[in-house]
């Protein structure tokens, strides 16, 4: 089979690189992506490698090119993604980069350093003028008349002591300080005053309307202005001490109107001149960010791949000369040709002219597994790599599941308009995916849906499809080609009655509904849901038992591929024929039961006489003979039908003790031969080393050879996987039963969500009635979109995923082996980071 079956054949080679050449060499395969390197130095310490110091200059010119990208956000200026990958630099433009990503960041940081000092000093100036502005209204009272108020304020002021004083000396000076504080400290920076200075103090403040810029973080803050008044130079001390404690600025006021007015003018011009060179200076700084924009993402890619580069390097082992690099690889057996030809070109790149040397070695090893996937198929692989990934060469899950997935998720959610709904919104994703990759989101939900597109696409077109099957659109029918049903009653009757039974004997014209259901059954009353039961019990039945048999033909590709015939002979069949000789013969019934029984037979073959399936599959398990049938009505379905029961119910128990002993008996009797030195059995003797399992296939690539496992741990180990088999076809198909009961509780939740919600706006009349419906639909649709698809969807998807994971998988898939992760310059950078972090 192609790779699209199975994982790709590995290989584990033998680099040899000239030290010239390595560079370009591994730069090319980073281009490639299909080379998956070995640590060749797991016992030395990553700061003891040969590459370090190139390693740290990539991280320095990361640290100082991340520096720049949040300059650029900061100013949120775009930056140019032409979407091309630059080659990775040679090594000797290491330094032309490393210069000018230097002189970027000095050139910022001086720009930014003058730019906060400007601010600062012009915050400063903006402080002053609003000090010198809210303060002059005190002075003006001052010298306009209001010396009551002065007067006042300066005797709450004096003590008695310098009243007596100072009425021979004269009027007594108050002091003052002004300055500007944060809004928000102002209530506790009065009540410490008021404390600390006993009430001898006299504050007022005004708020600054417009907010001020703060320099150091850019933040907007609401500051107001205030003067202190004061006598003694004590109190100046203390006043002073509180103000610095609550992180106020203060200012000098000088006290005559002529020097204030003089300072204010002073204030405006130096105002008009900062305002002048910090435009000029932002001016600047956005030129230098609109030309580092305009190259960053091409910067950032070349660092990262330089960095990827070194980083590879350091896994490599140097010669004894030191003149030669050696790695170990695992490369794809279909691509070795082309890494020899990128080897090549990276060669002739450095202008080395000793060619390198790629030699496949011998190892029984386990390789990685390598399945191709495209933009289609990697959603599929990834749900499977999510349970396990898959063993080496093992049968992969992922091709099969590209159909059986939609499909079981539509017999679940099968409605016409959901999954019209579902289906737009993946195809939008699917028209729109080059724009929507671009726009890159840490929203992990988004990323999930983005991801998905394609499997939502088809989950929404399967369950179009088995919505018209269901003839099942919101909740209604659709009538296309007209019921095949002729009724005799009127439409009051059919539509209020709910007893009304459809009788097949009765109203059934006799010729089938061309597609899907007869739309007769929207309004068929109490046997609406009896009919639908019924139907898609039986259906979950027949696809869960296909889906499984079709699960254990795929381990027969297991067994014979790796040519384990003991598993194939002794396992697959006996599998094979108790799920067969049990199961799948319920499924017959079934189908035997509709072509042989209906409504408008004669006995023995009318509906009456028809049996049922589970009490025929439990007397056929148990031995029992049928109960005395209705009189006319026939015991069996066909000819000899307890015989045949009998007889395969006998060969299934067959098939237990034939898993369950055979394969360690012949692992046993193989191991007994091989040390008497006898010719074992055919077969065995592959199987004995390894218990009778083999990891390897006929292209290389085995497992290590280990010692034997006991005797004891292969019966133990037998025992469990013949009983979880033997139970598990039981559970398993029981299992697949979650098609029926979703599906039911999706057709009901969605009828409720219609009777109870949109047909309460339908039956409203007039103007009112359309503002009402209006109103009531908007709800309906949130509702649908938000329960039906959504919730319902995701409930769906989780049991679709179980039904792939245990019930379908566990029949042939083990899912023990571990990826490949080639050196890839794509995944590196789509992933925003080298992933190359000295450890």
């Amino acid at each position: 089979m192609g790779s699209l079956f199975r994982s790709e054949e590995m290989a584990l080679c033998q680099l040899f690189l000239q030290s010239e050449a390595a560079y370009a060499c591994v730069s090319e395969l980073g281009e490639l992506g299909l080379v998956q390197f070995r640590d060749l130095n797991p016992d030395v310490n990553a700061f003891q490698r040969k590459f370090v110091n190139e390693v740290r200059r990539c991280d320095e010119m990361e640290r100082k090119l991340r520096y720049l990208e949040k300059e650029i956000k900061k100013d949120g200026i775009p930056m140019l993604d032409t979407g091309e990958s630059p080659e990775a630099p040679q090594p000797r433009e290491m330094i032309d980069l490393e210069a000018t990503f230097e002189k970027l960041e000095n050139e910022l940081r001086e720009v930014n350093q003058n730019a906060e000092a400007l601010k600062r000093n012009f915050l400063e100036l903006t402080e002053l003028k609003h000090i010198l502005r809210k303060t002059q209204v005190f002075f003006d009272e001052q010298e306009g008349g209001a010396n009551q108020t002065t007067e006042s304020m300066t005797r709450a002021l004096i003590t008695d002591e310098a009243r007596t004083a100072g009425a021979s000396m004269g009027p007594v000076q108050l002091g003052f300080v002004a300055g500007v504080i944060l809004r928000e400290r102002l209530p506790p920076f009065e009540r410490m005053l008021w404390r600390a200075c006993r009430g001898n103090v006299f504050l007022r403040q005004a708020m600054i309307e417009t907010p001020l810029e703060d320099p150091t973080n850019g933040d907007q803050v609401h500051k107001s202005v205030f003067i202190i008044f004061f006598q003694g130079d004590q109190l100046k001390t203390r006043v002073k001490k509180i103000c610095e404690g609550f992180r106020a600025t203060l200012y000098p006021c000088p006290e005559a109107p002529a020097d204030r007015r003089e300072m204010a003018m002073g204030v405006m011009t130096r105002i008009e001149d900062l305002n002048t060179v910090l435009g000029q200076t932002q001016d600047h700084r956005h030129r230098v960010l609109v030309a580092a924009a305009k190259n960053l993402k091409n910067w950032f890619v070349k660092v990262r791949k330089i960095k990827a580069i070194y980083h590879t390097l350091n896994l490599f082992n140097l010669d004894v000369t030191q003149k030669c690099l050696i790695a170990e690889c695992w490369v794809p057996l279909l691509d070795f040709e082309t890494i020899q030809l990128a080897l090549r070109r990276g060669t002739e790149r450095s202008g080395s002219s000793v060619p390198p040397i790629l030699n496949r070695m011998q190892t029984f090893e386990n390789p990685p597994t390598y399945n191709r996937t495209n933009k289609f198929t990697k959603a599929f692989q990834a749900l499977i790599d999510a349970y396990g990934v898959a063993s080496y060469r093992e049968m992969n899950p992922a091709p099969y599941t590209i159909i059986t997935f939609p499909f079981l998720f539509a017999v679940m959610f099968g409605d016409l308009g959901h999954g019209a709904i579902m289906a737009l919104f993946g195809l939008w994703m699917i028209r729109k995916e080059k724009g929507l990759a671009a726009q890159k989101t840490d929203n992990e939900i988004w990323n999930i849906f983005f991801g998905g597109r394609y499997i939502i696409f088809l989950m929404g077109v399967f369950s179009m499809y088995t919505g018209l099957i269901y003839n099942d659109i919101f909740s209604k029918s659709l009538n296309i080609f007209g019921s095949h049903w002729q009724m005799s009653y009127n439409k009051s009757t059919v539509m209020e009655n709910k007893y009304l039974q459809l009788s097949p004997k009765d109203d059934y014209e006799g010729t089938p509904y061309p597609f899907g259901m007869d739309p007769i059954w929207q309004v068929a009353g109490s046997n609406k849901i009896i009919f639908h039961n019924a139907y898609k019990m039986k259906i979950s039945i027949i696809f869960g038992v296909i889906h499984m048999v079709f699960g254990v033909v795929m381990s027969w590709h297991n067994h014979t591929y790796f040519r384990n015939r003991i598993s194939m002979i002794y396992e697959f069949i006996p599998q094979l024929v108790f799920l067969l000789l049990l199961f799948f013969y319920m499924v017959l019934l079934m189908f035997i039961k509709w072509i042989k029984f209906a409504a408008t037979n004669p006995k023995p073959y009318s509906e009456a006489c028809a049996p049922s399936i589970l009490i025929t599959f439990i007397d056929m398990v148990l031995f029992n003979k049928p109960k005395d049938p209705v009189k006319g009505c026939e015991v069996y379905m066909f000819w000899g039908q307890h015989f045949v029961q009998v007889l395969f119910v006998l060969l299934a128990l067959c098939c237990i003790p034939i898993m369950l002993l055979a394969k360690p008996m012949l692992i046993m009797q193989a191991r007994k031969l091989a040390n008497e030195e006898v010719q074992p059995i055919a077969g065995a003797s592959s199987d004995a080393e390894t218990g009778g399992v083999s990891n390897g296939g006929p292209h290389g690539g085995g497992g290590p050879h280990e010692e034997e496992e006991e005797m004891s741990e292969i019966f133990i180990h037998q025992s469990i996987h013949t009983i979880e088999y033997v139970l598990g076809s039981v559970s398993h198909t029981a299992s697949y039963l979650r098609l029926w009961a979703l599906s039911l509780a999706h057709a009901q939740l969605a009828e409720v969500l219609w009777t109870m919600v949109l047909s309460i706006g339908l039956k409203q009349e007039g103007w009112f009635g359309g503002v009402i419906l209006t109103c009531v639909f908007a709800f309906w649709a949130i509702l649908t979109v938000g329960i039906l698809v959504l919730m319902e969807g995701l409930s769906a998807f989780l049991h679709t995923l179980r039904l792939h994971w245990v019930e379908f998988q566990s029949k042939f898939y083990k899912g023990q082996g571990y990826a490949f992760q080639p050196f890839s310059f794509d995944a590196i950078i789509e992933n925003g980071s080298a992933a190359t972090e000295v450890e």
